[in-house]
């Protein structure tokens, strides 16, 4: 067992929403940071979307430990107060490289001396903002796939700097919150699962920004060919307009125009799944009902 007790997740989104419920339903104690109160004010919004899903793929879900959790978390917009008595902080902010490097050195300067630092980075390279902590020997990766409860896997991946023993204690924390530990030996940008889905998604946006098929018919021939559960614009959906515009805008040409189609999204606030509608709309148990026709090329 770990002394991991108090966590504090930087970034109260889509995921960090997901990462903060992970830790208290298992029983740790969190705090939540985002910038604004009105970000903030979004969370009980999320919590309840989440407990359906919990109910749903849960067996041995407990409602009574879910209304525990939700009544554990604290919130704030005030980074020394989110970090004052950290174990560890999971920051799960955009994927933009001079934002994390600023983020964390605020977190650095204020964080106590037994904190330990982990990024929930999708596509950047830990590395590249680990100085920035100032103490690069106790910063990682941690990452955790949309969909927490479900997809339960936690990717604990080693920057050039990190000790063995924060290692070890973070990939046990992740055994700890209901996680499937899968330790990283060597840093690579995506971890195991991303360096196979993302090329993976930019092709089948780049089949539709070129104009060959719309989302709904490169989604059907995958699932129907592969027996997937899933083609990639259902993926895009659940994983968020959000964060799939980011990781594009990072890429080509054609990849980045695919980050100006999902900005139209973003802008409209169907972002996917979480909220109800992106390529597809879904029904209250996150269930594809029709695909969004307005994607179509015509």
């Amino acid at each position: 067992m770990t002394e991991i007790t108090n966590v504090t997740v930087f970034g109260t989104g889509v995921l960090g929403s997901q990462i903060m419920m992970q830790a208290a339903y298992h029983g740790k104690t969190v705090t939540g940071y985002d910038i604004s109160d009105d970000l903030l004010a979004k969370l009980p919004e999320r919590w309840e979307w989440m407990r359906g899903y919990y109910r749903r793929d849960l067996p041995d879900f407990d409602e009574k430990r879910f209304d525990a959790a939700i009544e554990s978390i604290t919130t704030t917009t005030d980074i020394a107060e989110a970090v004052a008595d950290a174990d560890l902080v999971i920051e799960a902010i955009p994927e933009q490289l001079d934002l994390k490097k600023k983020v964390w050195a605020q977190i650095g300067e204020r964080a106590p001396e037994k904190t330990i630092f982990a990024t929930n980075t999708s596509t950047l390279r830990p590395s590249d903002f680990a100085a920035e902590t100032g103490r690069p020997e106790k910063f990682l990766a941690l990452h955790f796939a949309n969909l927490v409860w479900r997809y339960n896997t936690g990717e604990v991946m080693v920057a050039k700097e990190t000790e063995q023993k924060y290692f070890d204690i973070v990939l046990e924390f992740a055994d700890e919150i209901g996680l499937v530990p899968i330790p990283i030996l060597k840093e690579t940008p995506g971890y195991l699962l991303n360096g196979l889905l993302v090329p993976w998604l930019q092709a089948g946006a780049n089949l539709y920004v070129d104009g060959v098929a719309n989302p709904a018919d490169i989604d059907n021939v995958w699932r129907t060919a592969t027996q997937s559960p899933h083609g990639p614009f259902q993926v895009f959906d659940t994983v968020g307009f959000n964060v799939a515009a980011n990781i594009s805008r990072m890429g080509d040409e054609k990849q980045q125009k695919f980050a100006e189609i999902l900005q139209k999204g973003i802008d409209a606030g169907k972002t996917g799944l979480g909220d109800g509608e992106g390529f597809y709309t879904y029904d209250a148990d996150g269930n594809v009902v029709a695909p969004v026709t307005s994607w179509n090329h015509t």
